[in-house]
This record gives structure tokens, C-alpha cells and sequence, in this order.
């Protein structure tokens, strides 16, 4: 059996974050490992059960450099747009202060990308839209974000820190011809940072409550979901 941490469910649900800072970066990763979360991640559901995912795994760290070059060439873009998390008001200073310090974590990644022993960029098929195309993004998208976010569980619990980033989106075919993605035929749906942690102990995240989030047999437009300012 693989070594993990031992948390409760809930514990796993409240406490896999989105984790920069406190990736340790001269820590190996072994193949093996990563191995088990990506066998793990292909239990998930997929339209269709097509399981029309696959998960490119970076350890050489040429082009572990040459991803983080485009990366931060993306967030050098990121950094100046009016949705960058450090532009992003709650209102309560508590937690302006916690979109702050994910500004912060932000950057650090950005600067030490190159260091993380693993990249793993998820990919999915391209699907033909037709004239059903919200469904069928939808379908899409539905069918590998449940399979990422099980491999970000299962690293969870392998005591491994991941963060689902999207920036290098901004270049994806830059990315692609890294690593012979044929960009036609496949999409990149984020770039995950994977080590170990500097510690194992992670709290939950500041959220609004759940009777704001929770609409009971209707949408009520005065607790609409934030939208990022343009």
C-alpha cells in the first residue's frame, strides 16, 4: 500500500490548497508516486465514459525551464490585469489581506517554477462543438476537471503539494511545442506544480459561508456568484 497521510475525507476535501510557497523544491519526486495519482485520477467520470484525458508528466528540467519561461512571460501579463488576485477586493480585511499573500505566492511560483521536480500539464481531446457548443464545452471540460482535481486529492494524501495554475494558457502553443503536444487534436487545461511539502499540517481556506453560496429551489440574483472585474 502507498504511504499517505491518513486524513478523513474531510480532511482531504478542506485542506488540499492551492499550494507555491511551500513546495520543497530539493526534495525529489518519485515517478512511481506520481504514477499512483494519475492511476488514481483515472477513476474519475467522463461524458460518454470516454476518459478522453491524458496527463504529460515533466521531470527533465530543460523543459521543466523552458514551461517556466513561458510561464513567467504569462504572468508578467497577469500581474497588470484588473483580475490579478491582489486587485480583487472582499471587502473584510482579513481576507484582502489574504488576496495579498496570494499575490505573493503567485509570484514566488512564477520565479521558482523551473525548480519544482514535476510539471504535470492535463490534457483533454478536443471535441467538435457543432451547434451545441455550450453543451458540448461543457461535456468537454466535464469530462477531465473531476480527473485533475482527483489527482490533486491523491497527491493530498501522498503528502505532495499541488497548485492548478492557467497562465501559461496565454501561450499554449509555445507550451505544446515543448512537449510535441499536437495542438489540433489536444488542449491544455492547466500546469501543476508537484512536490513534496515543507510540512504536512494545511487549514482550511477563508470561503464565504454556505448560505451564501447555497440557493434552495431558485437563484436568488442578491447572493449572485462574484464575477472578475473586466
Amino acid at each position: 500500500m502507498p504511504a499517505t497521510l491518513g486524513l478523513s475525507t474531510d480532511e482531504l476535501l478542506s485542506t488540499t490548497r492551492a499550494v507555491r510557497r511551500r513546495l520543497d523544491l530539493d526534495r525529489p519526486v518519485p515517478l512511481d508516486v506520481v504514477r499512483e495519482c494519475v492511476d488514481l485520477a483515472l477513476q474519475a467520470p467522463s461524458g460518454s465514459n470516454l476518459e478522453p484525458w491524458c496527463f504529460v508528466v515533466v521531470s527533465d528540467p530543460v523543459k521543466r525551464m523552458a514551461i517556466a519561461e513561458i510561464y513567467r512571460k504569462a504572468f508578467a501579463i497577469y500581474r497588470d490585469l484588473p483580475f490579478a488576485a491582489d486587485k480583487i477586493t472582499k471587502e473584510d480585511a482579513a481576507r484582502d489581506a489574504a488576496q495579498q499573500r496570494v499575490m505573493a505566492s503567485v509570484e514566488y511560483l512564477a520565479e521558482h517554477l523551473h525548480e519544482v521536480p514535476m510539471l504535470v500539464v492535463p490534457c483533454v481531446s478536443t471535441w467538435d462543438p457543432g451547434p451545441m457548443e455550450r453543451l458540448m464545452s461543457a461535456a468537454m471540460f466535464g469530462s477531465v476537471i473531476p480527473a485533475v482535481w482527483s489527482f490533486c486529492l491523491a497527491a493530498r494524501s501522498r503528502g505532495l503539494g499541488t497548485a492548478w495554475t492557467t497562465l501559461h494558457l496565454m501561450f499554449e502553443a509555445e507550451v505544446a511545442q515543448v512537449l510535441d503536444i499536437p495542438v489540433d487534436a489536444v488542449r491544455q487545461v492547466g500546469l501543476l506544480p508537484v512536490a513534496y511539502t515543507r510540512g504536512e499540517k494545511f487549514r482550511p481556506a477563508m470561503r464565504r459561508s454556505v448560505d451564501h453560496a447555497l440557493h434552495l429551489d431558485g437563484f436568488d440574483p442578491s447572493r449572485a456568484p462574484s464575477a472578475p472585474p473586466s
